[in-house]
């Protein structure tokens, strides 16, 4: 029989279930990856094979990021791209980029995981679309894997340079489509797990309308329906990416994702900061998702995403850090914390977006866009055992006690207290137990000394 965890005596857990309950002097029981039970503490068992005291603690689902660019982590502040707005940020790194290597690419992943786990993160995703220099997406594989966070790794791709038209240098471009779909097939075959607590799972993630062609979309499109995997792109996301589908393409970017047949319950798109009124129906009608990424939007002046207004019809809405090179962090409590900020500044209307509803697109919001809602984002029997702690008495929270569960939002501490992921402890009292922190820092900052030249 699986062993079993007892998180007992929770000062509040939020539950994030369809009634959103928030249980007070509460406990979690736990049987091997799985909930097996959550409620008041004297109506939950006083023992298991291993007990964590929650006493003091605000209990959450992990929380969920729908859409990043591990590698970025080795390129953050770069001068040339501190000031410029997408299309001039790209530019200016992707010459950097184009030195990447394994190692790096390994190293990258670790610290953008370990720095996500440390905030609270449980499940993330990862769009991956450079392949220079040997990269492979067994590189984000293998190094999430290590530090024990749930992944998505998304195998993406650029195929559309500058000598056709596109925004990527040629160096960048893998040329051959075919191989590409061949690779994403193979990553498919041998990583994609189907299974409800799946720890590894695969989603094909040409990068943008911008950087690969219509040819690729439809086929991409193709092959993720074909094998029932999930699919993920950049959409709308500053006033240049709407001007060039217009101008190429000769439509809105949600026309052309409609046109190219990307919409449905398994896709979902990043940023969205530009989709119209059509496209936000249209997003609705066919259970499309959207990472809503506010850092990076504004980080890049790329806007203020019409994220209430989405809601509002319905459609799926996750976080997502976005790459380390335009947020400039991997810190997902803090992107909930912007979400809010930012709903409240777009609308001008502070009920554009409670605390409480930042956490649920950070919990079962990304639950829902990454396609797992019935296993992730809630505290509930039968849901996978992802959850994380934060103590009340961190002096980020003094003076917030009235209300913890919204302090996390208007507050923000820095670090979690304690992370279960799939029913392994992976954080225990703010430490981070698969990695040692000061050597992959070390590591980390070396690798990115050498990409720069400096």
């Amino acid at each position: 029989m699986s062993s079993t965890l007892l998180l007992k005596n929770a000062r509040l857990i939020a539950t994030m279930d369809d009634q959103r309950r928030e249980l007070t002097d509460a406990s979690i029981l736990i049987r091997g990856s799985l909930i097996e039970a959550v409620g008041p503490a004297n109506e939950l068992p006083t023992s298991a094979d291993r007990v964590i005291d929650l006493s003091g603690q605000v209990v959450l689902p992990g929380l969920i990021n729908t859409h990043h660019h591990m590698f970025q982590s080795l390129t953050r502040v770069l001068p040339a791209a501190q000031d410029a707005e997408l299309f001039d940020w790209l530019s200016a790194l992707f010459p950097v980029w184009a030195r990447l290597t394994p190692e790096m690419a390994r190293t990258a992943t670790r610290t953008a995981v370990a720095e996500l786990m440390l905030s609270g993160c449980t499940t993330a995703m990862d769009q991956a679309y450079l392949y220079v220099n040997g990269i492979q997406l067994e590189d984000s594989i293998q190094a999430a894997s290590e530090l024990g966070i749930r992944f998505h790794a998304g195998r993406g791709a650029i195929s559309l340079g500058q000598s056709r038209g596109g925004l990527p240098p040629d160096v960048l471009v893998e040329a051959d489509e075919q191989a590409i779909l061949d690779d994403m097939q193979r990553v498919i075959e041998r990583y994609n797990d189907p299974a409800f607590d799946a720890m590894v799972r695969v989603a094909v993630a040409p990068s943008s309308p911008f950087t690969v062609t219509r040819e690729l979309m439809l086929e991409t499109g193709r092959l993720a329906r074909a094998y029932g995997v999930g699919m993920h792109t950049h959409t709308a996301e500053n006033w240049k990416d709407v001007e060039f589908c217009q101008s190429v393409y000769g439509m809105t970017p949600a026309q052309y994702v409609e046109e190219v047949d990307w919409l449905g319950e398994n896709a979902w798109h990043a940023h969205c900061v530009k989709l119209d009124d059509p496209g936000i129906a249209l997003f609705a009608r066919t259970g499309t998702g959207v990472a809503h990424c506010p850092c990076s939007n504004m980080r890049l002046a790329s806007g203020l995403a019409p994220v209430r207004k989405m809601r509002d019809a319905g459609v799926k809405v996750g976080l997502g850090v976005d790459g380390s090179a335009s947020n400039d962090s991997n810190h997902l409590l803090n992107e909930a914390r912007q979400a809010m900020l930012s709903a409240r500044v777009r609308d001008e209307n502070p009920a554009a977006m409670s605390a409480r509803e930042a956490l649920e697109l950070a919990t079962r919001g990304g639950a829902e866009v990454l396609g797992r809602a019935a296993a992730l984002g809630r505290i509930q029997a039968g849901y996978c055992a992802d959850i994380i702690s934060f103590r009340c008495d961190d002096i980020s929270l003094a003076g917030a006690q009235v209300d913890p569960l919204a302090a996390l939002v208007f507050c923000t501490p820095p670090r979690v207290c304690h992370s279960i992921i799939n029913g392994r402890q992976v954080i225990a009292d703010g430490q981070l137990l698969s990695a040692e922190l000061p050597l992959l820092v070390e590591q980390h900052n070396q690798l990115a000394t050498k990409l720069l030249g400096t």
